[in-house]
């Protein structure tokens, strides 16, 4: 308890929590799959404050798992169940945006900002934040780029370390790594801040980031699409990329998925009925508002339906159908816990072998499991698709896990083989540690340890998270 005490006079008694009323939030993950009891919660409010937290922990010998807004899926916030002495360093005090620079298209946040309020502050300014997920209310700057983020507009605008032109880091030793220099061009040496964009706060801790803007979006137009197969989706992804608008989004949506959202979503009103195998949600942009983008968007729709690749289309009349369009899709994770025990992934392929990799899950799973009830729903556009399988009616989760405990296998292995990865966005965290064993290259391992000794060489970065 005295390195404790230690840490209330670096950054005050209330931002050190050990009651376990307080402690509780940050011991469990957002699915309540891994849970790991911390001695301490640690909230620094400034950079040269977590400097000192890490300095005092190295001498304590004390492991420190970083903390966002906790809403990942992979248990990477969670301290390790059985694990070294440990703290959750959370970031949410430094929550500050320190500088918006219009014409230079860049802003400059903490680690702790709300990634929802990160893109209002770019909106204020006649700017556009594009990265977008169901959790932006809840997630973190730092935790979005400890992952490596991704979400529905991936495919115009890339995951979260396409977005960064430099971090500030406090290394493992506590020293201050200040790149946060916003310069497009810069070939003075290796890029480090991609060592920490998608390391999981392994090698060290993201405290603020310098991030790319855009064009405010003057023109969208939104669609939700049916059509008869994935290949069908395909095809039409084809028509709209070359449509000459900006495509913004791509979502392919299984009907399972959407009959859940039906069920159990609040205030979701579904555009079309829920007659289609399946459907397709998709948004053109563009930054100039004499674009005929509400044309192209018809001309596309209307030769698609000639070809057979859609069946019916709904094109949303207002911002708020548009935005209803969105809400479907955004609620649909906490529509799918509601409906019951799941076993779901996170894998890519190319975007062509799509269809290939869901006719062939879909035909594996009916073979093993075929109680079971696969959904498949995600970016398309990227060729990001996240299926999972549903217990059947009844069943408990514990009953369900050990009797499709080989499906996420079986996923990773089929994306793999297709030239795709196990986690496409959600990161390694503890859950796909075993994927990282079966199926990383080994060249490429041995160089993640290279690393990873050299930065961390106690081990005490999140300890448990990512490496096998």
């Amino acid at each position: 308890m005295d390195s404790l005490l230690g840490m209330a006079d670096a950054i005050g008694p209330a931002n050190v929590l050990t009651a376990s009323d307080d402690i509780a939030p940050y011991a469990v993950d957002w699915r309540g799959a891994y849970r790991g009891v911390p001695e301490a919660v640690l909230r620094p409010g400034t950079t040269a404050e977590v400097s000192e937290v890490v300095q005092r922990c190295a001498a304590e010998g004390l492991a420190i798992v970083p903390a966002g807004g906790r809403t990942g899926l992979s248990g990477g916030a969670v301290p390790q169940a059985n694990g070294p002495r440990s703290v959750v360093l959370s970031l949410e005090r430094l929550n500050r945006i320190r500088d918006i620079d219009i014409r230079d298209f860049s802003l400059v946040a903490e680690a702790g900002c709300v990634v929802q309020s990160v893109q209002q502050a770019a909106a204020g300014a006649g700017r556009l934040f594009p990265i977008q997920w169901g959790a932006q209310g809840t997630a973190q700057i730092g935790g979005m780029l400890s992952t490596n983020a991704g979400g529905i507009r991936t495919l115009k605008w890339g995951n979260a370390r396409d977005l960064v032109l430099g971090l500030e880091v406090v290394l493992p030793d506590g020293r201050i790594l200040d790149d946060l220099r916003r310069v497009r061009k810069d070939n003075s040496g290796y890029a480090l801040r991609h060592l920490f964009i998608g390391g999981e706060g392994t090698l060290g801790v993201i405290t603020a980031a310098a991030l790319r803007l855009q064009p405010a979006l003057k023109r969208v137009e939104t669609a939700f699409v049916a059509v008869p197969s994935p290949d069908a989706a395909l095809s039409l992804f084809g028509r709209v990329m070359e449509s000459g608008a900006d495509v913004i989004a791509f979502e392919l949506c299984q009907r399972f998925c959407m009959e859940m959202a039906a069920k159990h979503g609040v205030g979701l009103r579904m555009p079309l009925p829920l007659e289609s195998p399946w459907f397709v949600m998709l948004e053109m942009s563009a930054s100039h508002a004499s674009v005929p983008l509400r044309e192209i968007l018809e001309d596309t729709l209307g030769a698609a339906m000639e070809a057979g690749e859609v069946t019916d289309a709904a094109i949303a009349e207002s911002d708020a159908q548009r935005l209803g369009i969105w809400k479907i899709r955004e609620d649909y994770p906490e529509c799918s816990r509601k409906d019951g025990p799941a076993i779901g992934t996170d894998t890519s392929v190319p975007v062509s072998a799509v269809p290939t990799f869901l006719r062939t899950i879909e035909r594996e799973m009916a073979e093993r499991w075929p109680e079971g009830r696969m959904s498949a729903i995600g970016h398309a556009g990227d060729g990001n698709i996240h299926v999972s399988l549903h217990a059947p009616p009844g069943m408990d989760r514990s009953t369900w896990m050990a009797r499709a405990s080989e499906m996420e296998p079986l996923v990773n292995a089929v994306a793999v083989s297709l030239g795709g990865s196990f986690s496409a966005e959600h990161g390694i965290g503890q859950s796909k540690r075993h994927a990282m064993a079966s199926h990383k290259n080994p060249i490429a391992m041995d160089v993640m340890r290279v690393l990873k000794n050299a930065l961390d060489p106690s081990g005490r970065m999140n300890p448990g998270k990512m490496l096998p």
